[in-house]
């Protein structure tokens, strides 16, 4: 069995696949004029880069062969009305041309944006690139230079979905917080805004979103102090316009709203001491006729909900779908998807609006394929669930009360209420992750990344909140769940598929099973296509109306990324950037042996060819001869699995994209192992520095058990 197809163990997808965070209530202004480093040539002087603005943006469906935000429009339904490649001529299709990315070891999980010929497009350290899209050759460079450090406060690597443009401008939100505005013509920075306290635990990996002039953007960080919100900026001159936080704060600093104040009643304890959570880590949608901004809000923190409301509650705005007044940040309404979620079944997965006939009356609606397994159709107007139906396994839910809109939960599926490890279907992977979805109005069918996957929850009755470590309440350690009568449960195989979904009948139309989960987000098209780039290397495009596999080209890499499409000059092209990375790929290698980063773009009749495969590097495992007690051994297994196993794998098994530090020569030296780990001395390449937080006790310990298990694995 290949670590491909091998099912994550609970810590590696514990850590990996919480990405959500905010701040603590203070207003972040701070701006800068001085441009980072960065390298560009000047596009011509004839061309106005990126000139989007309101009516461009609100009417993106007439203009086909743009792309211009990283839903296509503001409806995110990533469907594009071109046709030129279509179902007929698919096998003329090939590579027009490739531009390397570099940085190998990071992923890319950025839409590319297309303006009048130019490729705009966000990779790993939040770097943009303006690529001209007919030949990819590079109009400029923009490094905002993140400090690697920063790694320290992110769950899924030095990612990032994307940019926005205006009226000249590119804007990307980075790693450590900032929204930078770009000159789109010469690739220097206009200005920049740090969007959060940096002394807490943030983290910018989501894409913004430009409505009349306010850039949109939230943040990550959601096991960290986060407490969650949504900010507008003025695009011209990056001063806050508008925030709107999705959770209470200190009842006794007054609510900012009637809605924190609601929001309030259905939290306990004191869990604006930790944030609370409820962090817009990834899209936004907009009605322009409504003028309602929609999103997804993120899972709790601590995931106990017996630590972070210790009496209950729904705990409001978590795992739900908010809907804001794009002028003034208001509150409209929300519907909470899962109250007081404990498993991680944030809402942050892309949302769609559409227009559909149901029960014979015309409906505006917005979809939504949640992790917790269920597709919601909603009324965009009012937040009034229409439809829920299961679309995956689920066991942690016996389906929804469409009287009350709410899940009615399966008998004993709170773990810290059971006392027992509990099995839930599905777990923190999620059914459909962050991974786009695309709907299809022609055959008004959603196409869904989706995934079978399983989790054992136990709660960590002897936990407390650190500020360095993932803090989720849970036990990290491989537990083996049991039923009521204390018999060991089988968690049952981690699969992922390509799934096109009626929700309408609310019933699937056909399915396109994968390798394994942790495949890439979906393009559909005019031309009876549905495009969607592989966990296991592959770009693979479909019949849209059956589900056929027509076409498959190898992308070097695992991709994660959706694709897009756009024309210039008369010729159609499809795009994706390639590179594995992201939540999945932090506990499990893509099957391919190395990790190319590319942007890739593909039209009828292209004859370019990728550079062959670079060889795997030569490693072998020479450790130490074995260290510490069983005592030590123990203690560094319980620390190792909170502080480390997020980037370095669970059981100390590095994933592809992880430093694998059972090879790593620093187990022969201690004091090069406390440099590193205590005194940081590679901070710039992300590792951070934990002496502030743990002794040299519990570092050597940690040392011991990672030097036990190079011992165990190379005597295999």
């Amino acid at each position: 069995m290949t670590r491909m197809h091998r099912i994550l163990l609970p810590a590696a997808v514990a850590m990996a696949l919480a990405a959500c965070s905010g701040q603590n209530g203070q207003k972040s202004s701070e701006q800068s004029s001085a441009p980072s480093s960065q390298t560009a040539s000047q596009a011509p002087a004839s061309t106005r880069p990126a000139m989007v603005d309101a009516a461009r943006l609100t009417n993106a469906d007439k203009e086909p062969g743009n792309w211009l935000t990283t839903g296509r429009t503001y409806s995110g339904r990533r469907f594009s009305p071109l046709k030129q490649i279509n179902d007929s001529n698919i096998g003329d299709l090939g590579l027009a041309w490739h531009y390397d990315i570099g940085n190998n070891n990071h992923g890319q999980e950025a839409t590319p944006v297309v303006v009048d010929g130019v490729m705009y497009v966000s990779t790993d350290m939040s770097r943009v690139l303006a690529l001209n899209a007919k030949t990819g050759k590079k109009i400029w460079e923009f490094d905002p230079e993140v400090d690697g450090a920063w790694l320290l406060h992110v769950c899924c690597g030095f990612v990032n979905r994307g940019v926005a443009v205006w009226e000249g401008k590119v804007y990307v939100g980075t790693l450590d917080g900032r929204l930078i505005a770009i000159d789109a013509k010469t690739g220097k920075q206009i200005w920049s805004t740090q969007t959060f306290e940096k002394s807490r635990g943030y983290a910018i990996t989501g894409a913004p979103l430009v409505v009349k002039g306010k850039v949109i953007i939230g943040n990550a960080g959601g096991e960290n102090d986060a407490r969650g919100y949504v900010t507008a900026y003025d695009a011209e001159t990056g001063k806050q316009l508008w925030r709107f936080y999705t959770v209470p704060g200190n009842p006794a600093d007054g609510f900012e709203n009637k809605a924190m104040e609601t929001a309030a009643k259905t939290w306990t304890g004191e869990w604006w001491k930790n944030g609370g959570g409820g962090v817009v880590w990834n899209s936004f949608s907009y009605d322009p006729e409504l003028n309602l901004i929609y999103f997804g809000t993120g899972n709790g923190a601590e995931w106990a909900r017996s630590i972070r409301s210790p009496k209950g509650g729904d705990n409001l705005f978590l795992s739900s779908i908010v809907a804001l007044n794009a002028d003034t940040g208001e509150y409209v309404w929300h519907y909470q998807e899962v109250p007081g979620d404990q498993w991680d079944f944030d809402s942050c997965q892309n949302v769609i609006l559409a227009d559909l006939t149901i029960d014979g009356k015309p409906r505006k609606v917005l979809l939504h394929a949640q992790k917790n397994g269920y597709f919601f159709v909603l009324d965009r107007e009012t937040g009034k669930p229409i439809s829920i139906k299961a679309f995956a396994k689920v066991n942690w839910a016996k389906g929804y009360d469409m009287a009350t809109g709410r899940p009615v939960f399966a008998k004993g599926i709170r773990y810290d209420e059971r006392g027992k490890p509990t099995l839930v279907v599905p777990g923190p992977m999620g059914a459909h992750n962050w991974y786009p979805m695309s709907f299809d109005p022609m055959t008004k069918l959603v196409y869904i990344p989706a995934q079978d996957n399983s989790f054992t929850f136990e709660l960590d009755k002897h936990y407390k909140r650190k500020k360095l470590a993932s803090n989720l309440g849970i036990m990290f350690e491989a537990v083996t769940p049991v039923d009521d009568n204390g018999r060991p449960v089988t968690a049952p195989k981690a699969t992922g598929s390509l799934l096109a979904w009626n929700p309408v009948t609310q019933k699937a139309a056909w399915r396109a099973e994968h390798i394994g989960p942790g495949n890439g987000g979906v393009l559909s098209t005019a031309g009876n296509l549905v495009v969607e780039g592989t966990a296991d290397g592959k770009i693979e495009i479909y019949k849209a109306d059956n589900g056929e596999m027509i076409w498959s080209t190898p992308a070097q890499s695992g991709v994660v990324a959706a694709p897009m499409t756009y024309e210039v000059d008369g010729d159609q092209y499809v795009a994706i950037a390639v590179g594995w990375g992201g939540a999945y790929a932090l506990g499990a290698d893509s099957g391919v042996p190395v990790n190319v980063n590319r942007v890739l773009a593909f039209k009828l009749g292209g004859t370019d060819k990728l550079p062959r495969m670079p060889q795997p590097p030569h490693r072998e495992m020479n450790p130490p001869a074995p260290t510490g007690t069983p005592k030590t051994i123990e203690a560094g297994l319980h620390i190792y699995h909170r502080y480390c196993a997020g980037c370095h794998g669970f059981g100390a098994v590095g994933a592809q994209l992880n430093p694998d530090l059972r090879y790593s020569a620093a187990l022969d030296n201690k004091d090069i192992w406390f440099s590193i780990t205590s005194d940081g001395a590679l901070q710039a390449g992300g590792m951070g520095a934990f002496g502030s937080e743990l002794s040299h006790d519990d570092l050597s310990a940690i040392r011991d058990y990672v030097i036990s298990r190079a011992n165990a694995t190379k005597g295999q």
